[in-house]
């Protein structure tokens, strides 16, 4: 795709093939005796979750949310909003919840508590990315993708304004930010 606003690649689509490739084999085995229920944080997480889904060799199920802090702005708000909630019950379920990205964690931790006291049985977290230096406290992830500077990024599911999310990588985003 030629366009201004795609920046230097920062994650190449082989990379992030062959990453998601070793997180699935990670999972498969830390959840050999209880097949987790991946619960993708939309719209984001949402193409790493299906080639994730892809790479567990286990009967995984999927459920959705979709919470917001950023709503179109490139920045987050710092309130946590549920936009659309579960429809599956947690009681004693092992959760794993998929996100695209962690930058302050302030969307994770809301999200952590939430579920947790739906009475989970476990809830861990798979992050395709954290962005570095920008929590305010450890988001305690249990499986990670990729370590990033902390610059805004766009592709493989992540947006500006519900662009980009079509590209195969992910790559900087280098046009203008809103505020």
């Amino acid at each position: 795709m030629n366009d201004a606003n795609i920046g230097s690649v920062v994650v190449d689509e082989q990379e992030l093939q062959q990453r998601i490739s070793e997180l699935g084999k990670e999972i498969t085995s830390d959840y050999q005796a209880h097949p987790p229920l991946l619960v993708g944080v939309l719209k984001g997480a949402f193409m790493f979750m299906s080639d994730l889904a892809r790479a567990i060799d286990l009967p995984v199920e999927f459920d959705f949310m979709a919470v917001s802090s950023y709503g179109s702005a490139t920045r987050t708000s710092g309130v946590v909003r549920i936009m659309k909630d579960l429809d599956l019950d947690l009681t004693d379920r092992h959760v794993l919840v998929v996100e695209d990205i962690v930058d302050s964690g302030l969307t994770l931790a809301y999200l952590r508590k939430n579920l947790k006291a739906r009475g989970t049985a476990s809830i861990e977290v798979c992050a395709l990315l954290v962005k570095e230096g920008l929590q305010k406290v450890d988001p305690d992830l249990r499986y990670v993708g990729f370590r990033i500077p902390p610059t805004f990024v766009i592709g493989y599911g992540l947006d500006v304004a519900e662009e980009y999310r079509n590209l195969p990588y992910i790559a900087e985003y280098a046009g203008p930010l809103a505020p």
